[in-house]
């Protein structure tokens, strides 16, 4: 919608830019394209502010000095992706997880382990928090006390900046986080609001007593009961209660305060300015907080999202945005936008419910609750992704819902009662070597920690030296990760899964780490282990082969492209999920067994959807099938799969 004052405003502040170009054409007519839309959703949270209009002006002076510092190269690298339209949907992305000190020590010793990555199939690299904070309060990296400086254990900025250089030369992409929700109580502006600083005491959700906290408390949540019970802390050098929902030294911002979200936007364009491909955004669903509620999945909090990403399609138009929205099936769809913004609010969301469900599916052998969660996953708009991973830093939530677990015929509360148990090595026969991460013993929830080795029983098996057991857990391992790879999305993998790390305990050792047992599978890379990857008939060999060779399969499918084209088969078989990934060239046909035993699926099943193959080529085994009558089978080995390709 054309409107005279407000173009006339984006006019008048870009008027002086001296950078006169295709680039900034194109930039020019972005913003006007845009400014109605940011406009508007800037008024929804702040219109009623008495400095509104100065306000707006500092927005979208902030979004012009975004363009007018960003690198040339990466300009042009914008037009690039803008022309191949939506490019992070891309099959031939593959992504890895990792934590820089952990896997290689430091940004720069990184650099010397592209080459390991790429003769994986690794071509976009998440680097888990590199920002500076507090080394004896940091939360993994979470509590950030400076957003613009790399934690001095990392290296610097300009390692950083070197590092993308180098993948850039690579044809790799960089993923980083940037934490919204909250700051390290030692980040700046903490500090000056300990000090008496009311600005930055508005920075927060200070309060002077108990009254206002007391009330939030009756609605909201606790996040980590065990280590950090209750969402408020006392201050005592400003005689403040402080709102700080995951730990008492993590501070939550106060986005009521729109100079707070002028500031983070600022950050998140200094991130698009290094080079940064696809930002991770932590925590979003805790943004807004308003009383009696639960201060989280809040409306207001998918307007501030959808205002971020507005503003970085006008002056940074190729870094994506991931919503680090860890919810349940239905809350997490909301992230992908709604009614005019539906597909412009996150470009990529964890598909952290279908992981669960893969781990729920594992355990029963049964997959008719992952199936019960397909119609709402399926709602995924077309230019929106999935990262799909089996396993990554993080615990495992059971987030899927109670209709979904007893649409499969089983008690809601037993049936996490029993995953929890299963995963945890409690229930007799399970092969699970893994631990309950916060638990809370008012209600018994608890979400389950352990690497993918340990959790799909190789780690048991080692010990027992049992040879049979160590081939199933690694048929396990594949299985899961070829069904993350091809159910729609940006596969993730998590750095140590590639070769079979199981868990560690060495954490306990450390004081800043031994409260966390998340820490068992963020293993320290032992690279001489690493290259056993090379010695044939070793779990490591087995297991990076494997993998290896599911990403390079991927890699040539232009079906397994996101291009919202998954259609999900009935297999006949409880114990079977199957689905097509298809285009009008190409149909992929991808089964996999979560059962200890075989599985028989009728051929009738291949015919059902439309397409009626007869005759598949499996890529995995590099088998061809002649499809059989109507009541004739096709037999899958126990944890077995298949990623079969109709030949014309």
């Amino acid at each position: 919608m054309y409107d005279f004052k407000l173009h006339s405003q984006v006019g008048n502040i870009l008027g002086n830019s001296s950078l006169k170009d295709d680039n900034y054409n194109s930039f020019y007519t972005r913003f006007i394209a845009n400014a109605s839309c940011i406009d508007n959703l800037f008024k929804e949270i702040y219109g009623e502010n008495k400095n509104y209009n100065d306000l707006f002006k500092k927005l979208l002076q902030t979004i012009h000095w975004a363009f007018e510092n960003r690198p040339q190269q990466l300009k042009e690298r914008d037009i690039e992706k803008l022309k191949k339209e939506h490019w992070f949907i891309s099959n031939e992305l593959c992504g890895m997880s990792l934590y820089v000190d952990r896997f290689a020590g430091t940004i720069s010793n990184l650099k010397e382990k592209l080459s390991y990555l790429e003769d994986l199939g690794i071509n976009v690299l998440h680097l888990m928090p590199l920002f500076k904070s507090p080394p004896e309060a940091s939360d993994g990296g979470y509590a950030v006390s400076d957003f613009r400086k790399i934690d001095k254990q990392f290296g610097t900025l300009e390692d950083l900046q070197q590092l993308q250089e180098k993948m850039l030369q690579e044809s790799m992409y960089l993923m980083t986080d940037i934490v919204l929700n909250h700051t390290s109580d030692q980040h700046e502006w903490a500090t000056k609001a300990k000090a008496g600083d009311k600005k930055y005491q508005d920075f927060f959700n200070m309060y002077d007593d108990r009254t206002m906290p007391d009330e939030f408390e009756k609605t909201m949540k606790e996040i980590f009961p065990e280590v950090a019970p209750g969402n408020f802390t006392w201050v005592e050098e400003c005689k403040k209660w402080a709102m700080t929902v995951f730990h008492n030294y993590q501070w939550d911002l106060n986005y009521h305060n729109p100079e707070v979200f002028i500031e983070m936007l600022d950050t998140v364009f200094f991130y698009a300015n290094i080079g940064v491909d696809i930002l991770r955004i932590d925590a979003p669903a805790f943004i807004w907080k308003e009383l009696g509620t639960t201060c989280t999945n809040l409306p207001q909090a998918h307007t501030l999202l959808q205002l971020i990403k507005l503003c970085v399609e006008v002056a940074t138009p190729g870094m994506a945005l991931l919503g680090e929205a860890i919810q349940r099936p239905r809350q997490i769809m909301g992230y992908f936008g709604n009614g005019n913004f539906v597909a412009r609010e996150c470009d990529f969301l964890y598909k952290a419910p279908q992981m669960a469900l893969q781990w729920d599916a594992l355990a029963t052998g049964d997959t008719r609750v992952m199936l019960a969660a397909q119609e709402v996953l399926l709602q995924k708009p077309f230019g929106t992704s999935w990262i799909t991973y089996t396993r990554c830093h993080d615990d495992i939530g059971l987030g899927y819902d109670d209709d979904m677990i007893e649409a499969a015929g089983y008690n809601a509360y037993a049936h996490r009662q029993f995953m929890k148990d299963y995963y945890s090595g409690k229930y007799e026969g399970s092969p699970s070597r893994g631990g309950l991460f916060s638990f809370n013993a008012k209600t018994g929830d608890a979400r389950i920690s352990g690497s993918l080795a340990s959790l799909a029983g190789l780690e048991k098996a080692m010990e027992e030296n049992d040879s049979n057991q160590i081939e199933l857990s690694m048929r396990k391992i594949l299985m899961m990760q070829a069904f993350s790879f091809f159910i729609g999305g940006l596969p993730m993998l998590f750095y140590g899964d590639e070769i079979g790390y199981i868990n560690n305990e060495a954490y306990l050792s450390e004081p800043e780490k031994s409260y966390d047992n998340r820490w068992m599978h963020r293993p320290i890379i032992d690279w001489k282990k690493n290259q056993l990857k090379d010695e044939i008939g070793t779990t490591e060999n087995q297991i990076f082969t494997g993998t290896k060779k599911l990403l390079s399969i991927r890699k040539k499918m232009t079906a397994i492209e996101d291009r919202s084209n998954l259609t999900w088969i009935t297999s006949h078989n409880i114990h079977v999920a199957s689905f097509i990934r298809h285009t009008d060239e190409q149909q992929i046909f991808c089964l996999f067994n979560f059962s200890n035993k075989e599985a028989f699926v009728t051929w009738y099943a291949f015919k059902e959807n439309g397409y009626a193959p007869q005759k598949l080529y499996d890529h995995w085994t590099g088998k061809y099938y002649n499809v059989g009558n109507d009541d004739e089978y096709l037999i899958i080995e126990s944890y077995g799969f298949h990623v079969m390709e109709k030949i014309k």
